[in-house]
C-alpha cells in the first residue's frame, strides 16, 4: 500500500500550505490522509476550497436525516441571496462540490451504506433541479410576466427525471436524463409585452439547461441529456402535457416505454403534478399481461451480448455481461409485462422494484436476494470508480493505482481476489438475466465475417477496398470505385465515432451496416448509394427508433435501398425528414398514391389529430403530409406505376388539398380576430379566390415547383368588417393574403410548405397583393403585356366561389378571345422567346437545355400559347377550355389549326422532353443534356416554330 500513501503524503503536503492541519484532532488528520489516498476528486477539492474541511468534519457529527434537512434548507438561504444568473451558476457549482464532496467521503470511509449514498446523491440533485428552476422561473417572470394557462391559472414547469434519477438511485458521476413540460398553452400576463407560453417555458428550460449543463471556472453541476424528449433532438425543448401525450399514444416507440418506466415528475406540489404522474402511465403500463413487450426483451438481450463482444467492454460492470444493466433489465421486464395488472410493481427504484417482483412471486425469493446482493456489490464499485476523480465510467482500472483504492475500499486482500469475487457475481447476474428473456427462438442470421470486418474492425484501406472489391456482384464498377465507396465507410464510422449515440444506438450501428454494406454491394453503382445512405444514417444515427426500424424490417430497409438508388431527391427528402421512414415498412401503401379525388379528406383526417389551436402542430404536420404523399407520388413513379402525366396530377391535385386547407386556417384566424367583411355577411362565400398560373395552372407541376398564384377578391368591397376590431374590407383581404404566404412559407422542422409566386398578379411586383376582379379584369385589358396574356392561357381557378368562378371565366374568355395584330403578336411572342433563351439558357453549343434551349419545352409552351391567342376569336369555347398544354395542341388539331402529325409530335417531344426533365429532377441533376439526345423530337418543335413564326 506504499503507492496510496505516497499518494495521501503528496495531497496532505499541499493542503497543509493552504490550511493548519495542527486544528485537526489526530483521528481527523487520519481521515483525511486515508480519503486523500483514495479520492483526487476530494484532495483536490479540498486544496482548492480549504473552507470545506470544516463542514465536512461536521456532517459526520449529524444523522442522516439531518442531513438531507441540512442540505434543502442550506440551499434555500444560498439561493435567497443569489442575485443574477452569473452568481446562480457559481452558487449551484460550488454548493454541488462541497456535499459531493460529503457524500465521497463517507461512503469511502464506510461512514455510510450504499442506500444512503443513493438518497443523497438523488436529493442533491433533486434539489439543484428543482431549487433553480423556481430561482429561474421568479426572475423570468420579473423580466417577461407570469405565463398563465387557456384555465386562467398560472403555469409552472414540470420535469420529467429519467433513468437513474428517476429511480432516486442516481450514480456518483451521472448525467441526468430531463424532460420538460408545462400543462396549458397561454400567454403571460403582467409584462412589458405578451409572450405565447411556449416561448416562456423554453427560454426558462434553456436557463435551466445552462445553469447545470454550462461548463465555467467553477465546473459544471451536470451533464444534462434532453434527447429523450418527444422527438429527440429535432423535437420542441418543452411540451404541453397534451402534446406529450398526444406524442406517445401517436408515435411512442417500444424503447420510449423502458424510457418512462423509471420516469418521476418534479415540479409544484398539485393537481397538474398529479395529472402529468398519471398522464403516461397507460403508455408504460399496458392494462394487460404485455408478452409482446418478450420478443423485444430478447432483441435487446441479443443487443447486449453482441455489445459485450466490442472492444472495450470486458471489464465493464455496467454494460459487460452480468453488469448493472443486466439487473436493470431483468426488473424493468416484469415491470412491463406484468404492471398494468399489478400496481406495486409501478415503481421507480431498482431495488423497490424487485422486491415487488417477489413479493407478488414472480421471482423466487433466492433470486431476488441474489440480484440485490449483486446490484449492490457492483453499485458500490461503480460509486467508488467514479468517486476517485469525479469521472463517469463503470470500467475497472488498468492502473495500480487504482486498483489499490477499489480493492482497499471494497476490503479486499488483491486484485485477484476481488476481481475473482466481482466474475462470480456477474456471471450469477448473468444467468439470472438468462433466466429470465430466455433465448430468441429465430436468432438473425449471421452476416458473412467479410461484412462484420468490414464495419467493425480497424483495416487499412487496401484491406478494406480487397473486400469490398470482392463482394460487389457488379463488375463493371471500378477501382477508382471501389476506392471511393471505401474511403465513405471509413468516414461513415470516423462521423460515427465523433457522435455520442449511447450504447444501444451504436450497438444498432454496428449490427446494421455490415447489412447495409453487403445490400449495396449488389447495386449498380454502390459508391454513390453508399454517399446517399451516409447521409441518411448521420441524420438519424441519435434517433435510435429508427435505426431498429431499419435493422428490424428486412422489408423496409431494401424499399429504402431501392428508393435511394433510384432518386437522390428522395433520398435527400428522407435524409431530412427520418419520419418518413415510417411510410417503408407497407409496400402495398408506399407504391400507390392517394387517389386524385381524395387528397383533400386524406388531409382532413389527417390533422383531425392535431388540436386546432396550436398553430405550430398544424403548420408542421401540414408539412409532414405534403413529405408523405410526395414519398408514395415518387416512389410510385420510380416503380413505374403511374406515368408522368399521372405525376403531375398528383402533385397538382396534392398541392391544391394543401392550399384549400391553408386558405381555411387563414380564413378562420383572420375572420376570429377581425370578423366577417361586409360583401360576405349573410352569405357562405369567401368573396376570395386563388388563380393558378404556370405549372399549377396548367396541371403539370413537378416535383420541385413552387406556386405561381394570384390572389382576387370581389370587385365591390366598399365598408367594413363586423368583428369587434373592425378594419376596413379591402385590408382584411390585404391581411389574408399575407396569413396564406406566411402558413405556406414559414420554416418549420420540416420546412417550408411551397414557395409562393406572386409575380405574375396585376403590375408584378409593384401591384397589390389582392386584386379586385374588376381590377383585374381592366388590368388585362389596358395595362398587360402579350407576355401576360399568355400567361393567361395556363390560368384556372384553384380556389374560388361559384359567383367569382363565373366572373373569373368570363374574363378570362373575353381576354384570350381577343382578335389580334398577328404580326404583331408573333414579332411579340418571339421576342419575348429570345429574349428569355439569352438569359435563361444554360447549354454550351454541344448540350441541350431541356427547358430554354431552341426545340426545348418553353418553346413547345410558346407555340401553345401563340395558338390560343392567335386564333381564339375563331373557336373561343375549345381554344380557352383547357390551360394544359397536351390539351391544347388536342383542341388546335380538332380546329384544324395543326394537322394530326403536327399536333402528335408536338405532344410527344413534351412528355419526353418534360419526362427527363422529371427524371433528373428526382435525381437531383442538371437539365442541361448532350446534344445528341431528343434530336427528332427537337427538330419537329423547331419545324413547327419556323412555321408559324417565320411566315
Amino acid at each position: 500500500m506504499s503507492l496510496l500513501m505516497e499518494v495521501a503524503t503528496k495531497h496532505l503536503q499541499q493542503l497543509s500550505e493552504r490550511f493548519d492541519l495542527s486544528t485537526l484532532s489526530e483521528q481527523q488528520v487520519a481521515q483525511l490522509n486515508e480519503v486523500f489516498s483514495l479520492s483526487d476528486f476530494i484532495a483536490e477539492s479540498l486544496i482548492k476550497q480549504p473552507n470545506l474541511i470544516p463542514s465536512l468534519l461536521e456532517s459526520d457529527l449529524l444523522t442522516s436525516d439531518d442531513r438531507t434537512k441540512q442540505l434543502t434548507s442550506e440551499l434555500q438561504e444560498v439561493l435567497a441571496a443569489t442575485e443574477n444568473e452569473i452568481q446562480l451558476h457559481q452558487v449551484l457549482r460550488q454548493f454541488r462540490r462541497k456535499h459531493m464532496v460529503i457524500i465521497a467521503w463517507r461512503e469511502l470511509l464506510n461512514l455510510s451504506s450504499l442506500e444512503e449514498s443513493f438518497e443523497h446523491i438523488s436529493l442533491l440533485a433533486d434539489q439543484l433541479i428543482l431549487q433553480s428552476l423556481d430561482w429561474l422561473y421568479l426572475m423570468q417572470c420579473k423580466e417577461q410576466g407570469t405565463p398563465v394557462g387557456e384555465s386562467g391559472n398560472a403555469q409552472t414547469m414540470y420535469v420529467f427525471a429519467m433513468g437513474k434519477l428517476g429511480g432516486k438511485e442516481l450514480n456518483f458521476s451521472s448525467d441526468i436524463d430531463l424532460i420538460f413540460s408545462y400543462p396549458e398553452r397561454g400567454q403571460t400576463e403582467g409584462g412589458r409585452r405578451v409572450i405565447e407560453n411556449s416561448a416562456f417555458f423554453t427560454k426558462l428550460g434553456q436557463r435551466l439547461i445552462a445553469a447545470l449543463h454550462q461548463i465555467t471556472i467553477d465546473g459544471f453541476v451536470y451533464r444534462v441529456d434532453m434527447r429523450l424528449r418527444p422527438f429527440g433532438d429535432s423535437g420542441p425543448l418543452v411540451t404541453t402535457f397534451t402534446s406529450i401525450e398526444d406524442y406517445y399514444q401517436t408515435h411512442g416507440r417500444e424503447w420510449e416505454r423502458y424510457a418512462m418506466v423509471k420516469a418521476r415528475v418534479l415540479g409544484q406540489e398539485g393537481e397538474y403534478k398529479q395529472e402529468l404522474e398519471n398522464m403516461l402511465k397507460p403508455f408504460v403500463f399496458r392494462r394487460y399481461i404485455d408478452f409482446s413487450a418478450i420478443e423485444s426483451l430478447r432483441k435487446m438481450k441479443a443487443m447486449i451480448s453482441a455489445e459485450v463482444r466490442r472492444k472495450g467492454l470486458k471489464d465493464n460492470i455496467k454494460l459487460g455481461m452480468g453488469g448493472i444493466r443486466e439487473i436493470e433489465f431483468v426488473a424493468q421486464a416484469f415491470q412491463l409485462i406484468h404492471g398494468g395488472r399489478n400496481p406495486v410493481l409501478q415503481c421507480k427504484g431498482l431495488q423497490q422494484t424487485l422486491k415487488a417482483i417477489a413479493e407478488i412471486g414472480a421471482l423466487s425469493q433466492e433470486r431476488v436476494n441474489c440480484l440485490l446482493k449483486s446490484y449492490h456489490f457492483l453499485r458500490s464499485v461503480e460509486n467508488i470508480l467514479q468517486q476517485i476523480g469525479d469521472k463517469q465510467t463503470q470500467t475497472l482500472p488498468d492502473n495500480e493505482l487504482d486498483k489499490l483504492r477499489l480493492i482497499k475500499v471494497m476490503k479486499f486482500a488483491d486484485w485477484p481476489s476481488f476481481y475473482a469475487q466481482l466474475n462470480k457475481v456477474m456471471k450469477n447476474v448473468h444467468d439470472e438475466f438468462n433466466w429470465v428473456i430466455g433465448e430468441s427462438e429465430e436468432q438473425q442470421n449471421e452476416l458473412e465475417k467479410e461484412f462484420i470486418e468490414i464495419w467493425e474492425l480497424d483495416l487499412s484501406s487496401t484491406e478494406m477496398e480487397q473486400l469490398l472489391a470482392d463482394n460487389i456482384v457488379n463488375k463493371e464498377v471500378t477501382s477508382d470505385q471501389v476506392s471511393a465507396f471505401s474511403k465513405m465507410v471509413v468516414s461513415l464510422k470516423e462521423d460515427i465515432s465523433k457522435r455520442p449515440i449511447g450504447p444501444r444506438g451504436q450497438e444498432t450501428i454496428d449490427k446494421l451496416l455490415p447489412r447495409l454494406i453487403s445490400l449495396i454491394c449488389a447495386y449498380p453503382q454502390p459508391q454513390k448509394l453508399f454517399e446517399r445512405i451516409h447521409h441518411l444514417i448521420l441524420n438519424i444515427m441519435r434517433r435510435t427508433a429508427y435505426l431498429e426500424l431499419l435493422n428490424e424490417n428486412e422489408g423496409a430497409l431494401n424499399q429504402l435501398l431501392k428508393l435511394c438508388s433510384a432518386s437522390p431527391r428522395v433520398s435527400a427528402q428522407l435524409a431530412r425528414h427520418p419520419i418518413l421512414l415510417d411510410e417503408l415498412l407497407d409496400p402495398q401503401e408506399l407504391y400507390n398514391p392517394t387517389e386524385l379525388n381524395n387528397y383533400k379528406s386524406e388531409l382532413q383526417q389527417f390533422m383531425l389529430r392535431i388540436p386546432e389551436e396550436d398553430m405550430e402542430q398544424q403548420m408542421e404536420a401540414l408539412r409532414q403530409f405534403k413529405q408523405m404523399q410526395f414519398l408514395h407520388i415518387a416512389t410510385a413513379d420510380i416503380a413505374g406505376g403511374i406515368k408522368l402525366p399521372q405525376v403531375s396530377d398528383h402533385l397538382t391535385s396534392l398541392s391544391e388539398a394543401i392550399l384549400d386547407y391553408v386558405v381555411q386556417i387563414a380564413w378562420a384566424q383572420i375572420t376570429e380576430k377581425f370578423g366577417l367583411p361586409s360583401n360576405v355577411v349573410g352569405t357562405d362565400r369567401k368573396g376570395f379566390a386563388v388563380i393558378g398560373y404556370g405549372k399549377m395552372g396548367g396541371l403539370e407541376l413537378g416535383y420541385g415547383s413552387d406556386l405561381d398564384v394570384v390572389f382576387l377578391h370581389d370587385s365591390d368591397i366598399a365598408g367594413t368588417t363586423n368583428g369587434s376590431r373592425a378594419i376596413d374590407n379591402q385590408l382584411f383581404y390585404f391581411r389574408l393574403a399575407q396569413r396564406i404566404i406566411h402558413l405556406f412559407s414559414s420554416r418549420t422542422n420540416s420546412g417550408i410548405l411551397y414557395e409562393i409566386d406572386m409575380r405574375l398578379r396585376p403590375s408584378g411586383d409593384s401591384g397589390p397583393l389582392v386584386a379586385s376582379m374588376s381590377g383585374f379584369n381592366r388590368y388585362l385589358k389596358e395595362d398587360a403585356w402579350t407576355w401576360e396574356h399568355q400567361a393567361l392561357v395556363r390560368t384556372r381557378p384553384v380556389f374560388i366561389d361559384d359567383l367569382m368562378h363565373q366572373e373569373f371565366s368570363k374574363i378570362r374568355l373575353q381576354i384570350l378571345s381577343q382578335q389580334r395584330d398577328i404580326d404583331k403578336l408573333k414579332t411579340d411572342v418571339s421576342e419575348m422567346r429570345t429574349k428569355m433563351r439569352a438569359h435563361l439558357n444554360r447549354a454550351e453549343s454541344d448540350q441541350f437545355d431541356l427547358k430554354q434551349s431552341p426545340g426545348g419545352m418553353v418553346d413547345i409552351e410558346f407555340i401553345a400559347q401563340y395558338l390560343v391567342l392567335a386564333n381564339a376569336h375563331k373557336f373561343p369555347e375549345l381554344l380557352t377550355e383547357w390551360s394544359d398544354n397536351l390539351r391544347i395542341f388536342a383542341a388546335c388539331q380538332q380546329a384544324g389549326l395543326l394537322t394530326e402529325l403536327q399536333a402528335h409530335e408536338l405532344i410527344e417531344a413534351y412528355c419526353h422532353i418534360r419526362d427527363a426533365a422529371h427524371r433528373l429532377t428526382l435525381g437531383k441533376e442538371t437539365r442541361i443534356v448532350t446534344a445528341e439526345l431528343f434530336v427528332a423530337e427537337r427538330k419537329a418543335v423547331v419545324t413547327v416554330w419556323e412555321l408559324l413564326f417565320s411566315s
